[in-house]
């Protein structure tokens, strides 16, 4: 019979699908445990140094090594207190500097005695000159071994003259590195500052994120307990019990859905099927007739022997099935049960879970939300303790010391320029000499012919005699000056290196900063504002290790951070408060007893039909072959010897051939489909029974679940959503606690502030300064033996008056000229 049932559209089974996938548990869509919270990173300072790209100190290891044998003693730290701190400078006090400025006191007298005696000494020898003496009268006296002095003479001056020339080149230099040092300080002082109040003004900001980090956890824990969140734990909770049973109820209805459909495609089929065959069988049955009507005729030669086959002319099989009744009401049942609204009603529930939870914990939410302000404000007031107004105050004076540094940058600027001019000016005036000893040096070489008379010397060697004498007046009237200025500028340079650069790079200076009464009315911590024991040095040198302001002003005795960061002690009262909180949830029933009735009525009617009995119909109708009788009749007529009994029987043949045909590509097509048609759903159906079972399953131990062990679910989900909170919080402690005791407030910056200070005054001003007068005192220690020798070697190159020579080893007296003056002085 056929089958006429109501078909399931495609579309209400996709939408009937998707809404059962909404109630499957997904990953991305359960609530998670945001602990690992990643935060910003902790403002820096900014930083504006830059790099004084000459060496000023390339002197400084012969300066120091001279100015240590000057000054032997070690750093007088006790002095130095007691000068600071003493009421005024008392006798006893002053022999104690004295005393320790012994080799600066000797230097200083002995420059002054250079200063006294050196024009003094050149005016004497200028007269003795005068009268004749000292080298005065032009008259050398020959010897055997002239030439050798005059050799001697000649490259003790030269070597005398190249140490004074070197002298005189770090003399250029370090005037040119001192007005460079000068023109860019204003400058550099002022990017040192900045940096300090950059650093300053950083502090602040880092606390200030410290404590908005905390602001922002409680936030979040806040919005959290306001919000859902706990509803969706709870919600989620469930979704893991109920997944096999929601799974399994979506298995079930794609497999009623799929036999509805299955059913459905075999009745369209069998309906253009069935009057195709039934045309096909009278058909056959037509042609059969008239074929034994012919095989009757007389003069049918052997037509007796094919009426056997003429019997079994016919299509095999029929399409009367079995009757599927059974099948075709379970199904209608099944669709009819309305698992879709059950399901809806399961949506909703689970929907209504967040809001149901939201409604009975608001109580609790508030007793939490009391703890968190409690938490947030004691966070807050961590900064109290911290008086950071000091560290507005420390900007003001830095700010005024800035301005200053500007107001003065003209005058700086000035200074740089007149100090080059005047360095410039002497190593000028020191070049002068040496340029008129080289000359001599070299006129006197080039223009002495040894065998000549000295009386007849050449114009170019007198030349080079007569530099020699003016560089020789040059030092007698300008060494007392330069000894003056080297005098001045070693004890400024001097005892500037000695008080202050030595100990500032040794660091004394910051013990002796960190004397208590040093500096009356200062004190660090009470500057500071902080109740901790503070030095200068200490500050300093944890500073220089860069660390974090925790470590270097000992906040861990002002501020309890274990205690503040605590969070355990509001853990017990937020846990008590959502324990305490009575979550009803409303219980639903998941299948239907009437629902489990009619799905087992399914599985048992598709396990009785016998699908076998329906493929083998199908399968003879597919073996149907008339072109094999056709053939069979084709080869009976061929035998006949009368034409019209022949003919006919062709004609037949052909319209058997014809039938097959029709029934190759009009009824074959239709079978095939058909045939595929009941093999899926004899598929379906073997697993019907298996499905269902796993579904009543599922639904039991979910439905248990459902009934007896919710609140249990309630709570675990509860517990799981604080904890989550706490995580939260955790991760904030961890971080703010490392921040606070390994990050914020490193003071490297101010350190090197510090580091800065001394390479610019003492790595560059200083050092170039007294890199200046040590190079002119050199020149002025090497410019008396350099005097000695290059008047000496001036009467080996002058043209002298008179002259005695060695003629057959025999001394003779040449007598002067009578025009020649004898007193003549040849300076």
């Amino acid at each position: 019979m056929r089958f006429r049932m109501r078909g399931l559209e495609l579309g209400t089974l996709i939408i009937w699908s998707c809404f059962l996938l909404l109630l499957q548990p997904c990953g991305s869509m359960e609530p998670s445990c945001p602990a690992d919270t990643r935060r910003s990173a902790l403002q820096t300072p900014n930083s504006t140094s830059t790099q004084l790209n000459y060496n000023s100190a390339f002197m400084s290891p012969f300066v120091n090594s001279f100015l240590g044998s000057v000054q032997s003693n070690p750093f007088p730290k006790d002095l130095l207190i007691e000068m600071i701190t003493g009421p005024s400078l008392e006798a006893d006090l002053v022999k104690k500097v004295l005393k320790y400025e012994t080799g600066f006191l000797v230097c200083v007298a002995i420059g002054i005695l250079y200063i006294i005696l050196m024009p003094l000494i050149g005016l004497f020898f200028a007269c003795c000159r005068c009268c004749g003496n000292c080298g005065g009268r032009m008259y050398q006296k020959q010897t055997s071994n002239s030439h050798c002095k005059r050799r001697s003479f000649y490259w003790s001056t030269f070597f005398l003259t190249s140490l004074i020339l070197a002298g005189n080149v770090c003399m250029f230099l370090s005037c040119t590195h001192t007005s460079k040092t000068l023109m860019r300080s204003p400058k550099e002082v002022s990017n040192i500052l900045e940096d300090v109040k950059s650093y300053l003004a950083t502090v602040p900001k880092q606390i200030r994120q410290v404590v908005d980090e905390s602001s922002l956890s409680v936030d979040k824990v806040k919005s959290n307990l306001k919000g859902s969140l706990l509803g969706e734990f709870i919600k989620s909770g469930l979704k893991g019990h109920l997944d096999p049973a929601i799974k399994s109820i979506s298995e079930i209805a794609q497999v009623i859905n799929s036999t509805g459909v299955a059913l459905q495609h075999v009745n369209n089929t069998l309906e253009q099927l069935i009057p195709k065959v039934d045309e096909l069988h009278v058909n056959i049955s037509d042609v059969r007739q008239r074929i034994n009507v012919t095989l009757l005729l007389p003069g049918c030669v052997n037509c007796n022997s094919f009426q056997p086959k003429l019997d079994k002319l016919s299509m095999d099989g029929d399409l009367e099935f079995l009757d599927q009744s059974d099948l075709m009401s379970a199904v209608n049942k099944a669709e009819n049960a309305d698992v879709i609204g059950q399901a809806n009603e399961g949506k909703d529930f689970f929907d209504s879970i967040p809001q149901k939870v939201k409604n009975e914990t608001t109580q609790s939410v508030k007793m939490a939300l009391v703890e968190l302000e409690r938490l947030k404000s004691q966070i807050s007031s961590m900064t109290n303790g911290l008086h950071l107004d000091v560290l507005e105050n420390i900007s003001q004076p830095l700010n005024e010391v800035q301005n200053a540094v500007a107001d003065v940058t003209q005058y700086t600027q000035l200074s740089s320029k007149i100090s080059l001019a005047v360095g410039l000016g002497l190593s000028c005036l020191i070049l002068l000499v040496v340029v008129c000893h080289f000359l001599g040096l070299l006129l006197g070489a080039v223009g002495l012919k040894p065998l000549d008379d000295p009386s007849e010397r050449s114009c170019t060697s007198n030349c080079g005699g007569i530099f020699f004498m003016v560089g020789v007046g040059f030092s007698f009237l300008l060494s007392w000056i330069f000894m003056l200025v080297v005098l001045i500028l070693f004890i400024v340079g001097g005892n500037a290196y000695t008080f202050a650069c030595a100990p500032w790079q040794s660091k004394e200076i910051f013990q002796i900063l960190s004397t208590p009464g040093l500096i009356s009315g200062f004190n660090l911590s009470s500057t500071l504002k902080l109740n901790t024991d503070l030095t200068i040095g200490s500050v300093y040198s944890d500073c220089k290790m860069n660390k974090p302001l925790w470590t270097t002003l000992h906040l861990n005795s002002i501020i309890n951070l274990e205690d503040m960061l605590n969070i355990s002690k509001y853990e017990k009262q937020i846990y008590q408060s959502f324990e305490n909180a009575h979550i009803n949830i409303a219980n639903i029933t998941i299948l239907t007893s009437d629902v489990k009735s009619q799905l087992r009525n399914f599985s048992d009617s598709a396990s009785s039909t016998n699908f076998s009995s329906i493929t083998q119909k199908i399968t003879n109708i597919s073996e149907t072959n008339l072109n094999s009788s056709a053939d069979d009749l084709d080869d009976l007529a061929s035998k006949q010897t009368i034409t019209n009994i022949s003919d006919e029987l062709h004609k037949e043949a052909q319209k058997l051939r014809n039938i097959q045909k029709a029934i190759t590509f009009t009824i074959m097509p239709l079978v095939d489909e058909l045939n595929s048609t009941i093999n899926n759903l004899s598929r379906t159906a073997s697993q019907i029974n298996d499905t269902v079972e796993n579904v009543l399953r599922n639904v039991v131990y979910a439905q248990e679940i459902m009934d007896y062990n919710i609140s249990q679910i309630v709570k675990k989900e509860s517990r799981t959503f604080v904890d989550c909170q706490f995580k939260i919080f955790l991760s904030f402690t961890q971080w703010a606690n490392q921040t606070i005791t390994e990050q914020l407030g490193r003071c490297g910056p101010a350190a090197a502030a510090i580091d800065r200070s001394e390479n610019l005054v003492c790595g560059h001003l200083v050092a170039s300064l007294n890199a200046f007068w040590f190079s002119l005192g050199w020149c002025m220690m090497f410019l008396i033996p350099s005097i000695i020798f290059s008047v000496k070697l001036a009467k080996f190159y002058r043209r002298m008056e008179g002259t005695e020579v060695f003629e057959n080893e025999v001394m003779m007296n040449k007598f002067p000229r009578a025009s020649l003056n004898p007193q003549s002085i040849g300076s």
